[in-house]
């Protein structure tokens, strides 16, 4: 495994889909209020705003903990427990110089290493074409994480979708519509990062949760989408645009194959996205 990855729940083969996903939101789960209080934090996105000040706060749920458990039905239900923070914090903690010390503070303290660390939940798409190939997208230099860097498509579940409003409250976010909102945003950031329509795209399978140690151990779900257009009517969608079009540069294809149930690059190449998933090389 890449030093920059680490491997947080891989689910079983075939992956999950959303009937075997519980989520239960807590202010338990939320982070812990910094050791020298969070005006680090203020500081730190009044900063990034003057370099960016299209940047906007919102909030953002945090994976505090997912866990495997039997259940009496067919299958594993997996168990997300969940609280809330927001895009600020995230800036202001895992991707502030000071990261790697509150991740010591917090395993002295707590226990925990991401305990004061925003960690929102992001999610990612290994999205794959009938003709056998993945899509990836070149990040552009606008954005505020990883610019310029290769991914899959992908981004955040949204407390707002459930619940307008700048703060909403963990007992107005019901855990069936959490998981829901989980399963339906990666689909959504699909349709506007690649142009693609709703209708071509299948339900969503979770594949795992993925810590990518370069955002001081940031998560993000993984999932396979399957698109039922071909890699040449895919780049043609991608090219005419779409609502997140600035966030991109190009659009990256990699021809698959499959071996033993695993969907595997062709030989010769590997990719890491800046998301935290590894599509391992097949040799």
């Amino acid at each position: 495994m890449d030093p920059e990855v680490s491997l947080l729940l891989k689910c079983p083969p075939g992956g999950l889909p959303k009937e075997q996903i519980r989520a239960e939101l807590s202010p338990a789960h939320d982070r812990r209020p910094l050791p020298g209080g969070d005006k680090a934090i203020a500081a730190v996105w009044e900063s990034r705003l003057q370099t960016q000040p299209w940047l906007f706060d919102a909030p953002k749920f945090r994976l505090h903990s997912a866990t495997l458990v039997s259940t009496g039905s067919p299958g594993p239900q997996l168990l997300l427990r969940l609280g809330l923070t927001s895009y600020r914090d995230f800036l202001g903690t895992n991707w502030a110089s000071s990261a790697a010390s509150l991740r010591q503070q917090g395993a002295a303290n707590w226990g925990d290493k991401q305990a004061y660390l925003a960690d929102p939940l992001g999610v990612g798409a290994v999205l794959a074409t009938t003709d056998d190939f993945l899509v990836f997208l070149r990040r552009s230099q606008q954005v505020a994480e990883a610019p310029g860097l290769v991914d899959v498509p992908g981004g955040h579940p949204e407390p707002q979708a459930l619940c307008p409003g700048d703060s909403p409250l963990h007992k107005d976010l019901p855990g069936e519509l959490v998981v829901h909102e989980l399963f339906s945003s990666v689909l959504q950031e699909i349709c506007d990062e690649v142009n693609l329509p709703l209708l071509t795209l299948s339900q969503p399978l979770l594949l795992g949760i993925a810590r990518n140690e370069t955002s001081a151990g940031r998560a993000s779900a993984e999932f396979y989408v399957q698109c039922s257009m071909t890699s040449e009517q895919v780049r043609k969608y991608y090219m005419s645009g779409g609502p997140e079009a600035h966030e991109s540069t190009g659009i990256i294809f990699m021809e698959t194959q499959v071996r033993d149930g695993k969907v595997l690059l062709r030989k010769g190449a590997v990719v890491q996205t800046c998301r935290g998933l590894v599509i391992h090389v097949c040799l």
